[in-house]
């Protein structure tokens, strides 16, 4: 489900002036939503992760990028 489903399957409440109060999504679609922002969140940790790779001494063993990243609940990619 690509985000502009999301926002098309999104129902709003609105109060007796007809403001919107509260939008309401089907579990499908909060699924697919929090899918992508985990997905988001892992990109960036990543992203941390690998920007800081290198150390003073030169570049860091593969294995122990890859073991902090299992540590952080991400597993490498074969």
């Amino acid at each position: 489900m690509t985000v502009t489903e999301i926002l098309k399957s999104m129902k709003f409440v609105v109060d007796q002036e007809g403001k919107p109060t509260a939008a309401l999504l089907d579990m499908e679609a909060w699924e697919a939503f929090l899918s992508m922002l985990e997905d988001i969140e892992d990109a960036e940790l990543i992203r941390e992760r690998t920007k800081n790779w290198q150390s003073k001494e030169g570049w860091t063993r593969w294995e122990d990028l890859e073991a902090e990243l299992e540590a952080d609940g991400l597993s490498s990619v074969d």
